[in-house]
């Protein structure tokens, strides 16, 4: 008999009695009792407030000295981390190679379910070692059960290489399994197992916060703008004109001229815009600032 991982112990892997009678209930009625699952998510982010914060510091010293990100999971939690990493080139303006995500069967398995592919270990080692994961780095595991193979691999792997290490999880799990655990105890299912649920909807939440208030950190924003937006259609070009407009405190005529003459650049715009100043002139205060544009309008 082939042998298997035994999971039954794991919160997520509970059954839940308050929807024992899910297969009896009205559409009403389901939808009623998921949303009551639902509440539980903020609390267990509240609880976790402390190390989500210690996670962004982590973050933004390895980012801060030339590091990246790498996100790695199985499943939704690999889907999750993919979905993060194409996400944030376009709102920070971030090298793609800056914040890069792995998945147990590799990209395929973004589309497609590929059964079996998150207990092999050897695939993270492997996409990680090719794509050279070092000491400068920092590693996110991704895994609602907190034993996902892929995952663990992958920290053990980081761990070896010195990286910085941060697992995001719904089950309690001991603080050495990284140098930051997120344990984010939202408990059984509605569905039991279906950890694209709560465990799903929590875990995005908290990636959110990691990648937004890091980026925040490293002066992707001012105030709550994103200035290092990539204005690459018509909606993005738009907000990049918004917020020109908005901190510069021009109309949207002298807006779309800056941001002609800035090569579509925001930050380079305000500053021009504030500082009444040419794009170079522009470029090299706002390198002198490391790309912080509040540094850079003084």
């Amino acid at each position: 008999m082939t042998e298997h991982r035994k999971t039954g112990h794991l919160i997520t892997e509970k059954i839940n009695p308050r929807t024992a009678d899910l297969d009896r209930c009205s559409s009403t009625e389901i939808v009623e009792l998921i949303l009551n699952e639902d509440r539980t998510i903020a609390d267990a982010i509240e609880k976790e407030r402390s190390n989500i914060a210690a996670a962004v510091d982590l973050i933004v010293r390895k980012l801060g000295k030339g590091g990246r990100i790498f996100f790695a999971g199985a499943g939704t939690s690999g889907r999750l981390g993919v979905m993060e990493a194409a996400e944030c080139p376009p709102t920070f303006g971030t090298d793609p190679g800056l914040i890069q995500a792995i998945i147990a069967g590799g990209k395929g398995a973004v589309w497609q379910s590929v059964e079996g592919a998150e207990d092999s270990g050897e695939d993270a080692v492997l996409a990680l070692s090719e794509a050279g994961l070092s000491s400068e780095d920092v590693l996110i595991g991704i895994a609602a059960s907190a034993t996902t193979p892929y995952v663990q691999s992958a920290l053990k792997f980081a761990q070896e290489v010195g990286s910085g290490r941060i697992l995001v999880t719904c089950n309690p799990v001991p603080e050495a399994s990284a140098d930051v655990v997120i344990s984010l105890l939202v408990g059984p299912e509605a569905l039991v197992g279906s950890t694209r649920m709560k465990a799903g909807t929590v875990t995005k939440m908290v990636l959110n916060m990691l990648t937004t208030a890091s980026m925040v950190q490293l002066g992707k924003t001012y105030g709550n703008l994103m200035v290092d937006v990539q204005p690459r259609s018509s909606k993005l070009r738009d907000r990049a004109q918004r917020i020109v407009m908005h901190i510069g405190k021009v109309d949207e005529r002298t807006a779309l001229e800056l941001l002609d003459k800035s090569e579509w650049d925001v930050k380079s715009a305000v500053v021009m815009a504030v500082k009444c100043i040419s794009f170079d002139e522009a470029r090299e205060l706002l390198a002198e600032s490391k790309g912080f544009l509040r540094k850079a309008l003084g």
